[in-house]
């Protein structure tokens, strides 16, 4: 059953990235981000999860995934900082479900001699569990740390290294101290590696919740793609938006500005909006029939009826007051037209402001009903049902700061 959700999920994020349907240009601009993502997917089509060790220089990082690995393999020194780069080892953990397991070993996020330290914090951030080593009280930079991966979503376990440094009474203030600055709502386990504490725990996580963990972190990282996608191609169509609705502006003004006639005003007004809506559900890949075209222009009338009446009104006003000088012309020798100029200019900025109030409006209705054929990883993080939900708190944090910050609303026109 395990491997069936597995085979599903993976095979979901598949057809969801084929549907995409990048541009060369997309493709060329996350580079990066795109790599990653399709060795995460590889990882989760071959049952492979990753843990990372993460923490200060000479805290013990290597020391406690040999500890794991029951064999020295990652190189300890009495010297803080003996690792320079991530190191990567397979753990071959007898009777559990997932096919590998694959840790990392990290520099000291402190460690001065890091050639790239981004890139050495984005490896760790992409594993799908992390370890955070410390070796006693927590300082200022390591809760930094810690917060960051939170904000990112990633599943901490924070691992108190090195308590032969530090009496029994000692242990449990230290303990308490560090639960005083870590998010209370989030309970991040803190596991003593002391003989086997850490080998059973994090067996036991692995054999419990390592596919889901696995599944989780593929989908996050599907998610954190798809938003940067998503943020560029909206500034992109936020500029065409733009365009378009300079052009059908200054089309309804020169119109509205010309015409005498209320009626013409009126249907042509309507037409050209109708045709505005139109052009920009295509800017959007939402190509919307006459029918719902209508529906979209009828909502944003009914939902701005004070606004629309008062701009009628007030056209209706001047239109009658062009067509008083149009035919007292005559009679005054020309002097009657004099007013047409600026009556028409006011129209015409009217107009400007009513079908950018349109086009702006009309643009997060079409936002809103765009809806893709594909189902959105944020959508699957959701549908997930978690049997013990204080394991995966770390996504209802990473969900509520993903909506809070990520609603696009801003880019558009």
């Amino acid at each position: 059953m395990e491997q069936f959700k597995i085979n599903k999920n993976y095979l979901l994020l598949k057809n969801w990235w084929e549907a995409l349907d990048l541009t060369n240009y997309e493709k060329s601009f996350f580079n990066r981000e795109i790599i990653s993502f399709n060795q995460q997917l590889f990882r989760l089509k071959e049952n492979k999860i990753t843990i990372g060790a993460y923490g200060k220089s000479g805290v013990g990082k290597s020391s406690v995934l040999n500890s794991l690995l029951k064999k020295n393999i990652f190189k300890t020194n009495i010297i803080n900082g003996s690792t320079s780069e991530i190191q990567a080892e397979e753990w071959d953990l007898k009777g559990q479900a997932l096919k590998s397991i694959e840790l990392l070993d990290s520099p000291g996020f402190d460690f001065c001699d890091i050639k790239f330290p981004d890139k050495i914090y984005s490896r760790i951030n992409q594993s799908d569990l992390i370890l955070f080593v410390v070796a006693g009280d927590i300082n200022r930079n390591e809760v930094s740390e810690i917060s960051s991966f939170i904000k990112d979503g990633k599943k901490i376990i924070l691992i108190l290294n090195k308590i032969d440094l530090f009496k029994q009474k000692g242990l449990k203030e230290i303990i308490e101290n560090i639960k005083l600055k870590l998010p209370s709502d989030l309970n991040i386990p803190i596991i003593i590696n002391h003989e086997n504490n850490l080998t059973n725990y994090i067996t036991k996580i692995i054999n419990q919740y390592g596919k889901t963990l696995l599944t989780l972190n593929s989908l996050q990282l599907a998610d954190k793609l798809f938003l940067k996608i998503k943020e560029q191609r909206l500034q992109k169509r936020r500029k065409l938006a733009q365009s378009t609705i300079g052009k059908f502006s200054t089309i309804k003004a020169s119109a509205v500005a010309l015409n005498p006639f209320f009626l013409i005003d009126v249907a042509g007004s309507f037409a050209l909006d109708t045709a505005l809506i139109r052009e920009l559900s295509k800017v959007y890949g939402l190509n919307l029939k006459s029918e719902s075209t209508r529906k979209i222009f009828q909502n944003i009338s009914i939902n701005n009826l004070f606004l629309g009446f008062t701009q009628v009104s007030i056209n209706a006003s001047f239109n009658i007051i062009k067509k008083v000088i149009l035919f007292s012309a005559p009679f005054t020798n020309g002097l009657s037209l004099i007013p047409y100029g600026p009556i028409a200019i006011i129209q015409a900025a009217i107009a400007v402001h009513s079908t950018k109030n349109l086009g702006k409006l009309a643009a997060k209705e079409i936002f809103i009903r765009s809806k893709s054929s594909y189902v959105e990883p944020s959508i699957m993080i959701q549908n997930i049902s978690f049997k013990e939900p204080d394991i995966f708190n770390h996504i209802n944090i990473y969900l509520s700061k993903r909506n809070l910050n990520k609603n696009f609303v801003s880019l558009l026109p």
